[in-house]
């Protein structure tokens, strides 16, 4: 057992293995005193995103299954460990938007959002040797301004390919602020995590604690 931030006690027999590359999803869960390892699942995401987008899927069960395919693919690698898969889609009305390519995509992205509400929808699955122990999906509501080609323009020369790597071409956690009219949700979600769900159930199931001896 490790204590972590604030007194939290880590208390699973080894750390938790985090299905990613993701490091701001590493920093959320060490911020909540969580120890973990980031191992990639190299799954390819877009091809799970199609297959369940043709069946007819709703966002939410895009992002449910795209974070229980990383979960398991790594399980499979790690017999006995907790394996945490997480995975975020933007929703413009029912359609999920995958993450843009090019800066030049980011554009087409930012002035297709401009002015429109949208929703992030963050879901997180926990897996161990194969059998799926819990899941969960919190959704945040997201409104950007009418934005003018020139703003837009301006926004991607000052942040460069950084926006690459979030599915809405924007980084609210810095000048991505900028581009919004309202923001409503947790921002561990905005960040891709649900971060309130999973530790509900990691304090009820006793893998974290405020004091020692937990489990």
């Amino acid at each position: 057992m490790k204590t972590g931030a604030g007194g939290v006690a880590w208390a699973g027999e080894s750390p938790l293995i985090l299905a990613s590359r993701s490091t701001t999803r590493l920093h959320l869960l060490a911020s909540c005193g969580i120890e973990a390892e980031a191992v990639a699942a190299d799954i390819e995401e877009r091809a799970v995103e199609a297959k369940a987008t043709r069946r007819g899927a709703l966002p939410s069960t895009v992002a449910r299954q795209l974070a229980a395919q990383k979960a398991l693919v790594v399980s499979s690698r790690f017999p006995g460990r907790l394996v945490l898969g997480a995975d975020q889609v933007l929703a413009l009305e029912d359609r999920c938007l995958a993450k843009s390519g090019t800066l030049a995509q980011a554009a087409f992205r930012l002035a297709a959002l401009a002015g429109k509400r949208h929703r992030l929808i963050s879901a997180c699955s926990l897996v161990r040797d194969g059998a799926l122990l819990y899941e969960a999906t919190e959704t945040a509501e997201l409104e950007m301004r009418d934005l003018h080609k020139s703003e837009i323009a301006a926004y991607l020369e000052a942040v460069g390919e950084n926006v690459l790597s979030s599915v809405g071409a924007y980084q609210v956690e810095g000048l991505g602020r900028i581009l919004f009219r309202r923001i409503e949700g947790d921002h561990a979600v905005i960040l891709g995590l649900p971060l309130t769900s999973l530790l509900t159930y990691l304090c009820a199931t006793g893998f974290v604690g405020l004091s020692a001896g937990v489990r």
